[in-house]
């Protein structure tokens, strides 16, 4: 996942591929609460990794319920409908998820067996409303009080042990607002149904009906068996528990498919779909209904048991009107298909978005108008008619993980794009932007590339390797490759001065990067690359010219999306000579040699300054006079002497480098 304050998009151009979704965060949630509240021990497979998930594991174990990773799941050990702990506070970021569900669970098992416990989350938690559900466990006898503002979290319910619920009497409680309401009270009230049917009645139409159809069916897979009668009066049998049915395994999330199916939508070719495995047209969530309206809009789709296959179909796509009051979260991915229709598409049904994660009905207003659409929005509804130019934008993702996975569709517009606080997609699909650069491809060219030329023992390596982590690029240390090729041309016994055979190593280097690790041949070379006596040798190796056009088409392949930071002595000279910001870096031999000196020291290695630094002269001398690619400074290359700059002082100079170079306002 990208822990970084924001990701730069190039202009996106084609998709194609294979995408495993990650489980969906309706059904992990309301599994992983299920089997803590269960007799006997459940094994979840798939579950989604993930903020919430993570909220509702934390509470779970706080609660008691005992949790044990194994290789293949993870085995919960629930409470059988009893206590084990009764005192706690828990915090559940931003989940509603959790923060409903346990709170309705805790506040009726806290009345009837005694105990007290405080709910909170994040600033945004206590901005969703949770009064109706409030409103309905107050009649019952349930003891909740405001620790806030009324009718929001964060919550506090308590209860002394042997206390009686008002259950006779059906346990009313609105539909219009969330439906995660009455999914709360039907995941509690079982705990409670021992003497008597409990009664569940609806007050108002109820929104969001497939995210019920999801909790029906996974408390039927937990023994608990709900009579509905239409969806206004739900009735749960006397005599009513939990009990693990053994293994229970959590689809994809059909939520995140939208983004894939939009994907292949708007950007796969005939003969190139974007295949997503985890969900099928099999699936029991009710955002698989995405899928129909994609087709309406123009999207060739298959799909079969577990898997969606998507391709462009019509283009530009055909605009749509829709009341999504079916499909809430996915219809935020329409509204960006939307830009790429021939007309102005409209989206009602939509008031849950203004108490979801943030309003998402006037952020989505707002992030849209900055790409160019034109936006009306009203209380239920936004209609959106497509850019007549594109432009480029910062996206506000509201530390909604869905603002920012949708819009990073209007990267397909021809402008780049820059989605602030990437890591909200950590709520639901931390890997989301891997998952999307493993997809869709970009014009080579459109790709940004910021290159770091210096001499040996500048700090070019260690720069880049910051510059491109603060960024969320790609990183390519084009030492790396000539160091490797000299190895292996050592390890193979080929002269220095063999350039036919040199050639041939370098253009079938087996090389793999592993995070900060170098595999060779299939071995770790990391710190054998480190080595002196390699470094000398690469630098005699990359004085071959047939040896630098062996790498420089693998060179050039490490320009993808979202975009590269190339370290070397001619990157911003001969390899990236279109790049938007090459730095050179300029330090004193002396320094340098002390630089070094530290580095072998802190490896173990002894040395001396004197040689160190003669070393570094020579070399510098042969890099300088070398009739192939001479180190210099690229034309047009900001100089940095980082002599004495700390490497977060380098950082900040060359980001600000960099940033007076974006196209963002």
């Amino acid at each position: 996942m990208y822990s970084i304050p924001h990701l730069d998009l190039p202009p996106l151009r084609g998709a194609s591929g294979r995408v495993q979704l990650p489980g969906s965060k309706s059904i992990s949630n309301r599994v992983l609460l299920l089997a803590g509240l269960a007799s006997g021990t459940t094994r979840v497979h798939g579950l989604l990794a993930s903020d919430d998930t993570r909220v509702m594991l934390d509470a779970l174990r706080t609660l008691g319920a005992r949790l044990q990773p194994t290789e293949r799941a993870l085995e919960i050990s629930g409470l059988g409908g009893t206590l084990a702990v009764h005192e706690a506070r828990l915090f559940l970021g931003n989940a509603g998820t959790a923060m409903r569900p346990l709170a309705a669970a805790l506040a009726v098992l806290a009345a009837t067996q005694g105990g007290r416990y405080e709910l909170s989350g994040v600033p945004r938690m206590h901005e969703r409303p949770i009064g109706d559900l409030v409103d309905a466990l107050r009649p019952l006898g349930c003891t909740i009080e405001d620790l806030g503002v009324p009718g929001y979290p964060p919550l506090r319910v308590s209860g002394q042990p042997g206390g009686q619920l008002a259950t006779a009497q059906p346990i009313r409680v609105r539909g219009d607002v969330s439906s995660q309401f009455l999914t709360a009270l039907l995941m509690a009230l079982p705990l409670v149904s021992a003497d008597r049917d409990v009664v569940i009645e609806v007050q108002g139409e109820l929104i969001s009906k497939p995210y019920i159809e999801i909790t029906l069916n996974l408390l039927a897979r937990f023994g608990v068996h709900v009579v509905r009668d239409g969806w206004s009066r739900f009735t749960i049998p006397r005599g009513s528990a939990y009990a693990s049915p053994g293994d229970v395994h959590v689809e994809g999330d059909a939520s995140s498919a939208s983004y894939f199916v939009a994907l292949g939508a708007i950007a796969a070719g005939a003969g190139a779909p974007v295949h997503i495995d985890g969900v099928g047209g099999d699936s029991i969530q009710g955002d698989i209904r995405f899928v129909d309206a994609a087709r309406q809009m123009g999207a060739a789709v298959k799909s079969g048991p577990n898997w969606i296959e998507v391709r462009r179909g019509r283009w530009p796509l055909d605009p749509i009107s829709i009341d999504a009051v079916h499909i809430p979260d996915a219809a935020m991915t329409l509204a960006v298909m939307a830009l790429y229709a021939r007309g102005t598409s409209r989206i009602s049904g939509i008031a849950s978005w203004r108490v979801k994660e943030t309003d998402r009905i006037a952020a989505m207003a707002a992030e849209l108008r900055k790409v160019g659409a034109s936006v009306v929005e009203g209380d239920d509804y936004i209609e959106v008619a497509p850019p007549t130019h594109w432009q480029p934008a910062a996206i506000e993702t509201y530390d909604d993980h869905r603002m920012a996975m949708c819009l990073s569709l209007a990267a397909f517009g021809g402008q780049p794009l820059r989605i602030l606080d990437p890591q909200c997609v950590g709520k639901t699909f931390p890997d989301y932007f891997e998952a999307l650069f493993g997809l869709a491809t970009a014009d080579p060219a459109a790709v940004p590339v910021i290159t770091i030329d210096g001499p040996t023992a500048s700090g070019k390596g260690t720069l880049a390797a910051a510059v491109a982590k603060r960024l969320g690029y790609t990183l390519l240390d084009s030492g790396a490759l000539y160091r490797a090729t000299a190895l292996a041309a050592r390890r193979d016994d080929i002269p220095t001065d063999d350039a036919v055979r040199l050639a041939a190593v370098a253009s079938m280097l087996e090389l793999r990067f592993d995070g900060e690790r170098v595999f060779l041949r299939g071995d770790d070379v990391t710190d054998e690359l480190r080595l002196e006596t390699t470094g000398a040798l690469a630098s005699q190796v990359s004085s071959v010219p047939a040896v630098r056009e062996a790498l420089h088409a693998l060179q050039l392949s490490f320009r993808r999306a979202p975009g590269l930071v190339a370290d070397g002595r001619d990157m911003g000279t001969v390899v990236f000579p279109d790049a938007p910001l090459k730095v050179f870096l300029t330090a004193g031999a002396a320094e340098r040699a002390e630089r070094r000196h530290r580095q072998l020291l802190d490896r173990g290695i002894d040395a001396r300054i004197v040689d160190l630094r003669a070393e570094i002269e020579a070399r510098d001398e042969r890099d300088r006079t070398r009739p192939v690619a001479p180190l210099r400074p690229a034309e047009g290359a900001q100089l940095l002497d980082n002599s004495l700059l700390s490497i977060d002082e380098s950082v900040d100079r060359v980001l600000g480098w960099w940033e007076q170079r974006r196209p963002f306002p």
